[in-house]
């Protein structure tokens, strides 16, 4: 299923410290943000100024229009900032993983009964720092765009419908929107690049192209910079739900012909055929599909990314709504708030912030098994097992408000169970269990 490993292209730039990229391969976790290499046009990083403080980041994003006033920063002060950013986020607290442990063996239950509820009780915890997680406010961050490759026939579905779900999502009315309206889940709905505007209120514009990206099938997608604009007014979503007081994030899209972009970004950074990724998205007949396959190898061929340049890949066949999502992976890395992967355009944008900072997967909770076929291929690179099987295949971020529900019953394991002594239970029979575990 792997394409045949090839060299980065003549023009990528190895064993050159330069301003930021993605982490090369063998490339320790204890560097990130500090060596990194790139391939593509770059700059050396002594040419870069400052970055931005936080304060200054949250300025950015409450300007009214677009976060990204022309001619405000230079690409490389931009660059310079994701870096830095990255470079500040820390490892899973193992001392408060140690002390939830220790506290799930005084519960009332046999060692290890209640799964996969211990496990991400253990992760919430190092995450949160302490031995219990709060549970708290929950939200869905949907970021919306249009993608230029649906003129190459990918999509059964109008591009005029990315803009019209937005709105629907304001109102509450889509898949996703309607569960976390019934769960009492927040949701933000945000325009990076819909083709198009929208008159009703509540849609937070953040654009970064007027009109969505270019065809990739015809060349790169966009430029580097609103790849790397992208990705960081993700991460400034993140820091805003941060300041919010969310204690939980879920990341979801809305962008007709994502699910072709998304093909492209895993076949190029996994190496992986275009055949084995491609799926039929919101419904394709078998010459449809076949030809989008076809667009996604033609894609690959065109453009020549860097596999070990994650802000190349994006920039020539991602979209601006993946892109953005891996900022706010990131963000949530950073703030250290927990985030829900949804589908497979959720984890593939997973996949590019673990591969532009691997320590962001231990951030990040999968939810359903999506039916598209690259998403397995994504989770086996993230090296993460979704525990619902729903056979859903939707998008939008709606796993999110199901994964919520096991994130509370998570939590309410390790705020409501009573332990042995509480329960008046001699639990010395257990000893020999603890100790095979603890071996294990």
């Amino acid at each position: 299923m792997r394409r045949s490993s090839e060299n980065c292209p003549a023009r990528c730039i190895r064993g050159r410290q330069i301003s930021f990229c993605g982490l090369l391969p063998g490339t320790s976790r204890s560097s990130c943000g500090v060596q990194m290499y790139a391939c593509g046009a770059a700059q050396d990083s002594a040419g870069l100024v400052p970055a931005t403080t936080a304060s200054q980041s949250a300025r950015l994003l409450k300007t009214s229009g677009s976060s990204w006033p022309s001619g405000r920063r230079s690409v490389l002060a931009e660059e310079e900032e994701l870096r830095s950013r990255i470079a500040r986020i820390r490892p899973l607290d193992a001392d408060a993983q140690a002390a939830a442990r220790a506290y799930q063996d005084g519960l009332a239950m046999p060692p290890g009964s209640m799964g996969f509820l211990q496990e991400l009780a253990v992760q919430l915890a190092g995450i949160g720092g302490s031995c219990a997680y709060p549970d708290g406010k929950k939200r869905v961050i949907v970021l919306c765009a249009d993608n230029g490759v649906v003129a190459e026939g990918v999509a059964s579905t109008p591009q005029s419908v990315t803009l019209k779900q937005a709105e629907n999502m304001i109102r509450r009315v889509t898949g996703m929107s309607c569960l976390a309206e019934r769960f009492g889940d927040e949701v933000q709905v945000v325009d990076v690049g819909i083709n198009g505007e929208s008159s009703v209120d509540g849609i937070l514009r953040r654009k970064i192209r007027a009109h969505g990206t270019a065809d990739i099938a015809l060349g790169p997608a966009m430029t580097r910079a609103e790849a790397v604009r992208a990705v960081l007014t993700g991460m400034q979503l993140a820091e805003q739900a941060a300041g919010e007081h969310v204690r939980f994030l879920g990341v979801g899209e809305m962008g007709i012909g994502n699910t072709t972009t998304s093909a492209a970004v895993l076949s190029a950074l996994e190496g992986l055929e275009p055949e084995a990724v491609t799926g039929r998205g919101s419904g394709l007949t078998d010459a449809a599909f076949a030809h989008k396959k076809e667009i996604v190898a033609q894609a690959l061929r065109r453009n020549a990314a860097c596999p070990d340049d994650v802000l190349d890949v994006l920039s020539k066949l991602g979209g601006l709504d993946i892109a953005a999502m891996c900022g706010v992976f990131l963000g949530a890395a950073l703030c250290r708030i927990p985030a829900v992967i949804d589908g497979y355009i959720s984890a593939v944008a997973a996949l590019c912030a673990f591969r532009l900072a691997p320590l962001s997967r231990d951030f990040c909770i999968p939810s359903h098994c999506s039916e598209e076929p690259g998403y397995a291929y994504a989770m086996r690179a993230l090296r993460m097992q979704p525990p619902l099987m729903l056979r859903m295949r939707l998008g939008e971020g709606s796993g999110c408000p199901l994964m919520f529900r096991i994130v509370e019953a998570s939590c309410a394991l390790m705020t409501g169970m009573a332990s042995f002594s509480q329960a008046d239970i001699d639990d010395a029979y257990l000893d020999a269990l603890r100790d095979t575990g603890r071996r294990r």
